[in-house]
């Protein structure tokens, strides 16, 4: 699966078959056990604080922790932990030391992928000149302000672009891209994948032959891709090249790795802390450099084939417990693309059979202990859920297979497909209060009901978009996605009717969620004939 295809997901979550029960507050420390005491280092160090750890089935997400730092990264941050240094000097040291072993010209280490792309795009509208430096966001009087991206990689992460203050140019096709570039192009955007590789109408190869004889740099995104060396994209013509430290390459949860121009990466950490200016917030510790430094260099030496051979053992051991249960089909995706490179063992069954979906065991997992994060979807007669090996830990194979058998092999009454008549109708124009957690927001609700189910608009701050839904008894259940290039927020409505009024909370996903309060409209609209001109007017 590639990265953008992970984005889509995390803004696109499934409607049909029903919403995914909320949790019981809109904060997640009230969903967990009381906080025990003061912080305990140790095996059970987040449990001391009242935090209940989770298995990871998913892959290297940042929301439940990215990936497992190895013991060589971890001993380099504790070593690095006890001196003092000069920062520049040690970031000349690591950016030599990052070159020599990946081979490129020479390497940065940032607080995180989207900081090294952030730190990327200032040294680009810069040019490593400290006084445009200190002006950002306030581009008036640059020479270059303007950053183009490929419609394919607008994505969540181009803030990290955009909070430099340029101004995005998308572009479709190789004929925009020629017609977009300027003088005041500083810099093209892309994430990597499908549409970037070579042959692919708009690939990273075909940028770079048009950017690089104007001498606009190009920076790849590869975030949750494995490290290749010699680089790949170096080698098809990026300038630099960015990844997360805390995914494949298995370093700090809190760096990112940047490769490529010395020049460039040299003006791309003035830009970057200890160093006043629009970067400082970004700060990298002297840990983390030397932690993300021994993460490349552990890459090298590390035996992938005997890793990938220990995550097949994990989607073995628990195919063969979860096949004895009657109807369970089983497979295994092996993925030979750079990002998100694991195997993935996919559990499917009829849902009418076993009367559970995929969804409602990803739920069931995620909310009770012991907590573990896997994939679940549905698609017409087939439900299914998804194990992702490669952040899998020693014995998690086990604790996994023993907790799907254990829930796929209950029986379970079939299952309710005929809804609760409506309590009320709720047509009309809705005012809806929205209360944050330290603002409120006015939004409108116009609905159309038919019997249970529900279409209409939802207006909120700075968008309208198209919501749908349901009513069962007098509870309302709703959803609109707000769309805008490369990002969005679902809301997830879900209500009480109570008299001529319904509220509730809005699940937001990675937002968290927010409680609201729908009343009916009161306004009175004038009533009076339209007269319609006979011919154009005399006067204006």
């Amino acid at each position: 699966m590639k990265r953008r295809d992970l984005v889509k997901k995390l803004t696109a979550l499934p409607f049909a078959g029903g919403f995914l029960p909320l949790a019981a507050s809109g904060n997640p420390a009230d969903n967990v056990q009381p906080a025990s005491g003061p912080l305990v280092p140790g095996p059970s160090i987040y449990e001391s604080i009242g935090v209940e750890p989770i298995i990871n089935c998913r892959g290297t997400f940042t929301i439940i922790g990215g990936s497992v730092e190895r013991p060589e990264v971890v001993a380099a941050m504790k070593a690095a932990s006890g001196h003092f240094v000069q920062y520049d000097e040690l970031a000349y040291g690591v950016g030599r030391r990052l070159a020599e072993v990946t081979g490129a010209e020479w390497g940065m280490v940032s607080s995180g992928c989207a900081a090294g792309m952030k730190h990327i795009t200032a040294a680009c509208v810069t040019g490593g000149n400290p006084e445009k430096l200190i002006r950002i966001p306030d581009l008036k009087g640059f020479e270059k302000d303007e950053v183009i991206i490929p419609e394919y990689s607008r994505n969540v992460y181009d803030h990290a672009l955009r909070n430099i203050g340029v101004k995005i140019v998308t572009v479709k096709t190789a004929e925009e891209l020629e017609r977009a570039i300027n003088p005041r192009t500083a810099l093209i955007y892309i994430m990597t994948g499908e549409e970037s590789e070579p042959g692919q109408p708009l690939s990273l190869e075909v940028i770079a032959s048009k950017a690089k004889p104007k001498n606009i740099p190009v920076m790849a995104d590869a975030a949750a891709e494995i490290l290749t060396i010699p680089n790949v994209h170096l080698k098809q013509g990026a300038t630099v090249v960015v990844y997360s430290g805390g995914k494949a390459i298995c370093g700090p949860q809190c760096a990112g790795l940047v490769l490529g121009s010395k020049d460039l990466l040299m003006s791309a950490w003035q830009a970057s802390s200890p160093h006043h200016g629009p970067g400082r917030d970004n700060k990298v510790g002297k840990e983390e450099m030397l932690g993300m430094l021994a993460a490349v260099e552990a890459w090298v030496t590390r035996d992938h084939q005997a890793e990938w051979k220990t995550w097949l053992t994990y989607t073995d051991y628990i195919a063969k417990q979860v096949s004895k249960i009657e109807g369970i089909k089983t497979s295994v995706e092996e993925p030979t693309g750079l990002s998100n490179r694991s195997p993935v063992l996919n559990i499917s069954w009829d849902p009418d059979k076993l009367n559970i979906t995929g969804e409602e065991v990803a739920e069931i997992f995620a909310r009770n202990k012991p907590r573990i994060a896997i994939g679940g979807r549905s698609e017409k007669d087939k439900t299914s859920i998804n194990i992702t090996t490669g952040q899998m830990q020693p014995g998690n194979d086990k604790v996994v297979a023993e907790r799907i058998v254990n829930l796929l092999s209950q029986k379970r009454p079939p299952r309710v497909t005929t809804m609760a008549a409506p309590s009320a109708k709720i047509n009309g124009h809705w005012d809806v209060t929205v209360e944050f957690y330290s603002s409120k927001s006015t939004h409108k609700l116009y609905i159309e009901q038919d019997g249970n189910w529900i279409q209409g608009t939802h207006t909120s701050d700075f968008s309208v978009q198209e919501v749908m839904g349901m009513v069962e008894g007098d509870q309302v259940k709703l959803r609109s996605n707000l769309r805008m290039p490369g990002d969005g927020i679902t809301y997830m409505f879900s209500g009480t009717i109570a008299g001529d009024a319904f509220s509730g909370s809005i699940y937001l996903g990675e937002y968290q969620t927010a409680k609201f309060t729908a009343k009916r409209s009161t306004y009175k609209v004038e009533r009076r004939r339209v007269v319609i001109p006979g011919g154009p007017p005399l006067a204006t």
